[in-house]
């Protein structure tokens, strides 16, 4: 080969390898991309960020990079990170950055997330609002912390469940074949003694129902004796008049023990339904002073004069 012809194609590979390498470093540090925009945003936490960094629009394609990290001058604890976009990109006023990565073991990049319709467009240079990082060893961090928690948890749950099981226990132990039989058997002898006393206990309740179908009628006819006794009375007083006081107060004592039988009716009434022993002898005794009553308002109407009189006037003679 002519050795001329051999530098030329040595000097052409020199020259296309340093043109591709050219291509490459401009392509990687966004010599091709035009003019730039730059924002800044700060983090208390910058995940590991570094200059270089991708900044992603929306999750989406990569609009930029990272270009300086640094303290805040204002506020030590916090560090500032300028990056830029290519121009045309919609970073409004409410935008917000973020420190994100794709997959968990993925690097993290810088996150532009989309303003709202009626945000402007943010001016060069201007400070964005940001989220805090979230860092997976703080998240391992606060998972310790709470260890001891659960494992107070976990033995408080087994402590109630021995509690259970020996509560368990214990309710087999008195279900047991022989407690169930004796169960069953006392339940058969109720049960047998209710069938044994049926007919008495309904016998019973007729008979109570019987006496209340008696007593009502009696009480109604007290009831109207006591009215007759009241009437009877009024019209003795109307026919002593005012100038006898120990009439009228024996009027007013008579009165007061017709108040006092209403009351012993009204009793009668409320008893029935709570007691129903010895119901005829009650109905007895309430029919003995029933007539006695009506006896005494009989003799009252025919004979006003017995008021008077300690004893029953002779007869005249002759």
């Amino acid at each position: 080969m002519d050795p001329r012809r051999e530098q030329a194609l040595v000097g052409l590979f020199v020259l296309v390898a340093a043109g591709v390498l050219i291509f490459t470093v401009f392509t990687l540090t966004g010599g091709f991309r035009g003019s730039a925009v730059s924002y800044r945003a700060n983090f208390p936490f910058a995940g590991g960020l570094e200059p270089g960094a991708t900044v992603r629009y929306a999750g989406g394609p990569k609009v930029g990079r990272v270009e300086q990290l640094r303290l805040n001058p204002k506020d030590p604890a916090r560090i500032e990170i300028t990056f830029s976009v290519q121009a045309g990109t919609p970073v409004k006023t409410d935008s917000v950055v973020k420190i994100m990565s794709l997959s968990p073991l993925g690097e993290n990049h810088l996150e532009i997330t989309p303003g709202s319709a009626q945000a402007g467009a943010a001016p060069s240079g201007s400070l964005l609002r940001s989220e805090p990082y979230v860092d997976f060893n703080a998240i391992t961090g606060q998972l310790n912390a709470l260890g001891p928690k659960v494992a107070e948890l976990v033995s408080t749950l087994n402590d109630r469940a021995s509690e259970l099981k020996e509560t368990v226990t214990r309710v087999n132990d008195l279900l047991n074949t022989r407690n169930r039989a004796n169960l069953g058997a006392s339940l058969g002898h109720v049960r047998g003694m209710l069938e044994e006393d049926r007919p008495r206990i309904k016998s019973s309740l007729e008979h109570v129902d019987t006496a209340a179908a008696k007593l009502s009628p009696l009480l109604d006819d007290f009831r109207k004796t006591v009215a007759d006794a009241q009437q009877a009375l009024q019209h003795a007083d109307a026919m002593i008049g005012e100038d006898r006081p120990e009439l009228r107060q024996a009027l007013k004592e008579l009165q007061r023990a017709l108040v006092s039988a209403q009351s012993v009716t009204g009793q009668l009434d409320r008893t029935l339904d709570a007691n129903s022993e010895n119901v005829d002898e009650l109905l007895e005794n309430l029919r003995h002073t029933s007539e006695n009553l009506k006896e005494f308002t009989d003799t009252i109407k025919s004979r006003p004069s017995s008021l008077l009189r300690s004893s029953a006037p002779k007869d005249p003679k002759p």
